[in-house]
C-alpha cells in the first residue's frame, strides 16, 4: 500500500481569479498540480484523479486571502519546494502563502470572517454607516437562502450576524463581520450582502468582500 502525507495548503484568491468558480478552482487546481511535478497522491481505479479537498467553498466574486486546500502526497519534500513549485504555475490571481501538515479536522470549521467595503456614490460614508447601525438594530434582517430540500427560503439571519468592527476609511465604511461556516449551519458571505443591499436603503450601494479568516468553534484560526 502507497504511503501518503497529508498537506494543508493556504491560499489567496484575488484579482480576476475571484471570478473562478468553484468547479473550475477544482479544475486549475489539478492541472497546476500536474504541471508542478509534485509528488501527488492519485485516486485508485479506473480513471485515477489527483486527491484534492476544499474545506470550505467561497462564493462567486469573493476575494479571499485564507483558502484551504487538501492533499496528499507519496513522498515528503520540504514545504517552500512544494511553495515554489505550485506558485510557479498558477495563474494571476491564485497564490499560496503557505504550507504545512493540517492540525485541524474540517468537522472543526465554524465561522468565517469577513472583510465588507460598503461605497457609495450618492451618499456620504457616515450616512452609509448609519444606514447600517439602523439595519443592525432591527429585531429581523431576512435574507434569502439556498435549502436541499426547499429551494430558496427566507431565513432570519440576524441571530448569526457578528459584527468584529466599524471603521470609516477613504474607499468607504469598512466591516469586519464573523458569519457561522459549521457543517450545521452555513451563512455565505452573498446572503449577508443581499441583506445589505436590501434593508440598508443607500442608492448605488456597492458591496465588495473579503474573507480573511476561517476559524473554528473556539475562536482559534483553522490550520
Amino acid at each position: 500500500m502507497t504511503e501518503k502525507f497529508e498537506v494543508r495548503g493556504v491560499f489567496e484568491k484575488k484579482g480576476r481569479a475571484v471570478f473562478i468558480s468553484h468547479l473550475d478552482l477544482f479544475r486549475t487546481m489539478q492541472r497546476a498540480m500536474k504541471r508542478s511535478g509534485l509528488p501527488v497522491w492519485y485516486s485508485e481505479g479506473f480513471n485515477p484523479r489527483i486527491y484534492l479537498n476544499f474545506p470550505l467553498a467561497l462564493a462567486l466574486g469573493v476575494e479571499s486571502s485564507c483558502e484551504i486546500m487538501d492533499f496528499e502526497i507519496v513522498k515528503q519534500m520540504p514545504y517552500d519546494e512544494m511553495l515554489t513549485a505550485i506558485n510557479n504555475v498558477l495563474p494571476e490571481g491564485l497564490h499560496f502563502v503557505s504550507m504545512s501538515a493540517p492540525l485541524s479536522k474540517n468537522k472543526e470549521i465554524a465561522f468565517s470572517e469577513y472583510e465588507f467595503t460598503l461605497f457609495s456614490d450618492t451618499s456620504s460614508p457616515k450616512a452609509v454607516l448609519e444606514s447600517f447601525e439602523k439595519m443592525m438594530s432591527l429585531d429581523k434582517i431576512e435574507s434569502e437562502k439556498h435549502s436541499k430540500k426547499k429551494g430558496m427560503i427566507l431565513i432570519d439571519i440576524k441571530p448569526n450576524i457578528d459584527v468584529v468592527s466599524t471603521s470609516i476609511a477613504e474607499n468607504g465604511v469598512v466591516l469586519t463581520v464573523r458569519l457561522p461556516a459549521g457543517q450545521e449551519l452555513n451563512i455565505n458571505s452573498n446572503v449577508f450582502g443581499e441583506a445589505l443591499q436590501r434593508y440598508c436603503g443607500i442608492d448605488n450601494l456597492t458591496v465588495s468582500t473579503k474573507r480573511t479568516k476561517i476559524l473554528k468553534n473556539n475562536g482559534e484560526l483553522f490550520v
